[in-house]
């Protein structure tokens, strides 16, 4: 309880010195947002969605590469409505909301948990690589370089035996089964591009609105490491008002306050739309009849994570 409510502190802190600069720069901030087009803000929309689609497919790749291979339409599903679950404080709604529903479409819960943070190491990785090979001249960038000390190490760890290692370490304090088989190093190439594709588009959100042609490289970067800052501040949900707050202090000294602040404004607007948007698309594309869905379901009780198809969701042999 107390942790919770600690969590709920600190975003509300974090909002409200964005409040405060908000306030401190109502009347430039409201005008940059109304000089923009509404195409540009539209576009914005697009560019996340698209981005999106691509960190699925990354998603998907780990997936397969585990053992369960599913339709893109099924990936979507259990990562774009499980996901919601971020919004929640506390960082194990989303992983529980998506194991859940990685359970009714035949994954076993230890390889959605290792899809998930493999996918979020993965993300977090090519994220501090692009802010430190775009942003590198920015003095505000350069005093959090100690965040490039963390690439090598992720470096190391996406090898599939030390990845493979890590997540059964996991798992195993967890309590759950280690996974079958090492993740082929093919999969985490592949999900390395996905993600690397997805963000150079979200860098298109940013350098839309922004209204300045010539800062695509500068608007990657930025939206990069202001991702980057708020998922490692994670007693905040969904990296509320530090993401925001982070693009400012990029993004302000080359376009101004008021202008950063309408643009971080509009991203987040634009993924929270985007993230009901394709969650919304998902839940209805991924449906599908009990009969035609692979069951998955633990066995005698003893907690095993096979996969049971032969099984009805009660763990009980079919007639």
């Amino acid at each position: 309880m107390l942790r919770r409510l600690l969590r709920v502190v600190l975003a509300l802190v974090a909002i409200a010195f964005l409040g405060y600069g908000l306030a401190t720069n109502w009347d430039e901030t409201t005008t940059a947002l109304a000089a923009m087009s509404p195409w540009a803000v539209f576009g914005s929309f697009v560019a996340v969605l698209i981005g999106q689609f691509c960190m699925l497919l990354a998603w998907r790749e780990i997936l397969s590469g585990l053992g369960t291979r599913v339709p893109v339409r099924i990936a979507g599903r259990i990562m774009f409505v499980g996901q919601l679950g971020k919004y929640i404080p506390g960082a194990v709604w989303a992983y529980a909301a998506m194991m859940d529903l990685g359970r009714d479409h035949g994954s076993p819960p230890r390889r959605t948990f290792a899809t998930i943070s493999l996918g979020l190491v993965i993300n977090l990785g090519v994220a501090i690589s692009i802010a430190a090979a775009t942003l590198g001249t920015l003095e505000a960038v350069r005093q959090a370089w100690y965040f490039v000390l963390l690439v090598p190490v992720i470096i190391v760890c996406l090898h599939p035996r030390v990845l493979t290692w890590g997540l059964n370490l996991a798992l195993r304090i967890a309590r759950r089964e280690p996974l079958e088989s090492v993740l082929p190093g093919r999969t985490v190439v592949v999900a390395v591009a996905w993600t690397v594709l997805g963000w150079l588009v979200y860098g298109l959100h940013i350098w839309l609105v922004a209204g300045r042609p010539e800062l695509y490289v500068l608007a990657t970067g930025a939206y990069a490491f202001a991702w980057a800052t708020g998922i490692l501040t994670v007693v905040v949900p969904a990296g509320v008002g530090v993401r925001e707050g982070a693009l400012v202090l990029v993004l302000g000294p080359v376009v101004g306050t008021p202008t950063a602040l309408a643009v971080a404004i509009v991203s987040r607007l634009a993924f929270t739309l985007a993230d009901a948007v394709a969650a919304g698309i998902s839940f209805v594309l991924g449906r599908q009849r009990p009969s035609s869905a692979v069951a998955y379901a633990d066995q005698n009780g003893s907690g095993s994570t096979a996969l049971t198809p032969d099984r009805n969701l009660s763990g009980s042999p079919e007639a």
